[in-house]
């Protein structure tokens, strides 16, 4: 369970928002809304531990993700706008990369696979400055096949992706919800993913 008590967040001179409060559980997906500027990357990275709150709390299982921070990560996978993608590393030394600074390794077949079911197989020794927007985008989506994680926490997913890969991002997101998975989203783009477990909150509420 993800907690968020009087959560305030400031940027500057200018208070994004306060007094925020939410819970999230196992097998549920939130949808955070608002307009440009109105704090919604700011929300995440705090959600994730990478920024400080000017107030209030995060909490994973009861507990303030700071003084678990090892373990929080352990839970969590975050892909913010840019996807911590290396140009001069392949997808595979990407991947191989990233669950090693999460402390999420992954075997090389199951690494191998999750870039060949986001459709870069033949693409996995290429240097990723070479390949496409859309193709950067897939190797950094394919963390959430490669490495288990309970909470995925996405900054606009989707994207750069092209119809194919929207759909099975979907399909990954929902079937992640089913299995009890936690899902936080972005997206400024309609996207309708089936699963009845979807909750809002709009920040400029």
């Amino acid at each position: 369970m993800l907690e968020v008590r009087d959560l305030e967040c400031v940027r500057g001179d200018h208070r994004l928002f306060r007094g925020l409060n939410f819970t999230l559980h196992a097998g549920e997906l939130l949808h955070l809304r608002g307009s440009n500027g109105s704090g919604k990357t700011s929300l995440l990275r705090t959600l994730c531990g990478l920024m400080a709150p000017a107030d209030g709390q995060v909490l994973w299982r009861g507990k303030n993700i700071r003084a678990i921070r090892d373990e929080f990560f352990n839970q969590l996978i975050y892909l913010g706008h840019l996807g911590a993608i290396k140009g001069e590393l392949t997808a595979l030394e990407n991947l191989r990369l990233a669950g090693q600074m999460a402390g999420l390794p992954g075997e090389e077949d199951s690494l191998l696979n999750a870039i060949a079911k986001m459709g870069l197989a033949g693409r996995e020794d290429l240097p990723t400055k070479v390949l496409s927007a859309g193709q950067k985008r897939r190797v950094a989506l394919a963390r959430l096949l490669a490495h288990k994680a309970k909470l995925w926490v996405l900054d606009e997913p989707f994207n750069a992706l092209d119809v194919k890969a929207v759909d099975l991002l979907k399909t990954l997101i929902a079937e992640h919800v089913r299995e009890d998975g936690m899902v936080i989203l972005t997206t400024h783009q309609e996207v309708e993913i089936d699963t009845g477990k979807i909750r809002h909150i709009n920040l400029d509420a």
